[in-house]
C-alpha cells in the first residue's frame, strides 16, 4: 500500500470521526433543548422560620445552639421580665418553635437581655425542603404543574434527585428585588427576566442538602 493511499485512507477515517462526533453531538443538543427546560440559576430552599424574643427581658436557659432539633411548641428558653406592679418580681415566657425545625443560626446569648421582636435564632423544617428554579422567561410557558424534574445538587456530587413542579410563579424574580431595575434617568433597559419555579423533591432523605445549596435543573416537557 502506498504512502498517498494510506493518507487518504487515514483522512477518512478522521473525517467520518469527526462527522460522527459532531452528529452525536448535535442529537445531544437536539434531545436535550426538545425533551428539556434546564437552568443553573437554582438553589435548595424552604421556609425559614424565625424565632423571636416573646417580651423584653433576661434570656435564661436559652438553648439555641446551632443545629438543635426542636419540635413544634418544643422550649427553646425563657426571657424573665419584670412586674409592672412590683419591679422586684419577675415572670417567665416560655420560648416555643412554632413549628418542627432545626436551629441553622443562633443570635442570642444566655442571660443576656432582650428586646420584643428580636430575633434569637433562625431555622428551617428540613424535612420540608424544596428546590427554586428562575426559568428564563422565554421558557416558562413550557412548564406545567406535575412535570418531572431532575435535581443535580453541587453537593451530592453525581448524585441525581428526583423531584416535581409544584408552583410556577406570577411574577419575574426581579419584582422581589431589592434593588429597582429601572434607570434614574426614566430610560428602559430591556434585561431577559426570570420565573421562579417551586419544585417538591421526592427523595430528599437521607441526602445531606441544606438551604442554599446550588441546584442544576431538568424539567421533562
Amino acid at each position: 500500500m502506498t504512502t498517498n493511499v494510506k493518507k487518504i485512507i487515514a483522512v477518512n477515517v478522521a473525517t467520518v470521526a469527526v462527522l460522527a462526533a459532531a452528529g452525536f453531538g448535535g442529537y445531544h443538543f437536539y434531545d436535550q433543548s426538545t425533551n428539556y427546560i434546564k437552568t443553573e440559576n437554582a438553589k435548595i430552599d424552604g421556609k425559614q422560620v424565625i424565632i423571636p424574643a416573646p417580651v423584653s427581658g433576661k434570656l435564661t436557659d436559652w438553648n439555641g445552639t446551632l443545629g438543635k432539633v426542636v419540635k413544634q411548641d418544643g422550649s427553646i428558653g425563657h426571657v424573665a421580665s419584670p412586674s409592672l406592679e412590683d419591679p422586684q418580681e419577675s415572670s417567665s415566657t416560655n420560648i416555643t418553635a412554632p413549628t418542627d425545625l432545626t436551629i441553622v443560626s443562633n443570635k442570642a446569648l444566655s442571660n443576656s437581655l432582650v428586646a420584643q421582636g428580636t430575633p434569637l435564632a433562625y431555622g428551617y423544617n428540613f424535612d420540608e425542603l424544596y428546590v427554586t428554579a428562575n426559568i428564563d422567561e422565554s421558557d416558562v410557558q413550557d412548564v406545567e404543574i406535575g412535570q418531572k424534574v431532575d435535581l443535580y445538587v453541587d453537593a451530592l456530587k453525581n448524585d441525581t434527585l428526583k423531584g416535581k413542579v409544584e408552583e410556577i410563579g406570577l411574577a419575574t424574580a426581579s419584582e422581589f428585588s431589592v434593588l429597582p431595575s429601572g434607570n434614574s434617568d426614566g430610560n428602559y433597559t430591556k434585561v431577559k427576566q426570570v420565573v421562579p419555579v417551586k419544585i417538591s423533591i421526592t427523595d430528599a432523605a437521607g441526602k445531606n442538602i441544606l438551604p442554599g445549596m446550588n441546584v442544576t435543573v431538568k424539567i421533562h416537557k
